[in-house]
């Protein structure tokens, strides 16, 4: 049977793949993200695009020194031509969610299957996200209820908890707004015979 490897150090996506009964090693791969995004913003590159590339680029690190097939994935959240990056402390987060107030958002969603050092399969899911009016009163409230989880997040919110709030209305696949289109992956690892229908 082929290995199927999860190159992240993603809790959620781990638990999204677990929940659904595939097995998936989990491997880190360690990719200087903060300057590959610097990088794609100096040549003008589109969010999503930027999202692909860096599920990619985790994906072959991974694959070009392991077997298998290797999950890559990455998730940026766009307002507009901006791109929010994961936020680095709660004052942050909270400028965050002033700028998303009353906003419509997409999240690009990115996963790309690397096998022996090649891309072979490629996926982009683009959720929208309608966020209601936020007065800093309610930012701060929200943040209160939160814990420090929420800074490995784009967005500072899981919609899977308390961040349901702060939504008026979803448009897209809910597993893609975890971090991971879910339906596709599996369909694909159908396909390969990773896992029986």
């Amino acid at each position: 049977m082929t290995d199927l490897i999860l190159a992240s150090g993603s809790a959620s996506r781990r638990a999204l793949l677990a929940n659904a009964g595939v097995e998936a090693t989990s491997i880190k791969p360690n990719l200087d993200e903060d300057a590959l995004k610097a990088s794609f913003r100096a040549d003008a590159m589109s969010v999503r695009d930027q999202a692909m590339q860096l599920a990619e680029l985790k994906a072959l690190k991974i694959s070009a020194r392991m077997p298998g097939l290797v999950i890559g994935g990455d998730q940026m959240l766009s307002l507009g031509n901006r791109a929010f990056d994961k936020p680095k402390d709660m004052a942050e987060a909270a400028s965050h969610l002033r700028a998303l107030s009353d906003q419509a958002h997409t999240l690009e969603t990115a996963i790309a299957i690397a096998e022996e050092g090649k891309i072979v399969w490629r996926y982009l899911s683009r959720p929208k996200l309608s966020m209601r009016r936020l007065s800093d009163d309610s930012i701060s409230n929200y943040l209160s209820h939160v814990d420090d989880g929420i800074l490995s997040t784009v967005g500072a919110y899981q919609l899977e908890g308390i961040g349901a709030q702060l939504f008026t209305r979803i448009d897209g696949d809910y597993f893609s707004i975890l971090g991971l289109p879910l339906f596709p992956l599996l369909d694909y690892l159908r396909l390969r015979g990773v896992i029986t229908p």
